[in-house]
């Protein structure tokens, strides 16, 4: 018997006021990408009018949640937790790298480390972390 669930787990992102502009950038790097929905705090808050409340975009098929929080936290991203991208090619995790790391923090540099034939980590310049593989 098959037990069919509406349950899915989403990655979701929160930001402190560049939101949307992160959403931008992301999808900017994947042909498959396209920001899907975005709801706005309004002038009677709780967040910056005009902030992302919720929003919904995709890269490469997969689905993510974001928002700019209304509330300043002690915590932001960490690279405990990264986004792995497996690359297509050279090309592709050459130019996905140079665009990550921009204005961001290389953790591995991009190259051979034995485990792939290319790969590199970096935290962008929202602190948010990437893994990018090219397999061997």
């Amino acid at each position: 018997m098959e037990i069919v669930t509406s349950q899915k787990i989403t990655t979701f992102l929160m930001f402190e006021g560049n939101a949307e502009e992160a959403m931008t950038f992301y999808t900017s790097l994947f042909d498959d990408a396209e920001i899907v929905s975005i709801t706005r705090y309004g002038a009677d808050g709780p967040g910056a009018d005009g902030g992302v409340r919720h929003a919904t975009f995709s890269l490469a098929g997969e689905q993510f949640m974001c928002i700019d929080s209304p509330v300043k936290h002690g915590f932001t991203f960490t690279p405990a937790v990264s986004l792995f991208v497996q690359c297509a090619d050279e090309a592709e995790i050459d130019r996905l790298y140079a665009a990550l790391v921009e204005q961001g923090a290389a953790l591995m540099p991009l190259g051979n480390h034995g485990f792939s034939a290319k790969f590199g980590w970096v935290n962008d310049r929202f602190g948010v972390s990437w893994q990018l593989n090219l397999p061997a």
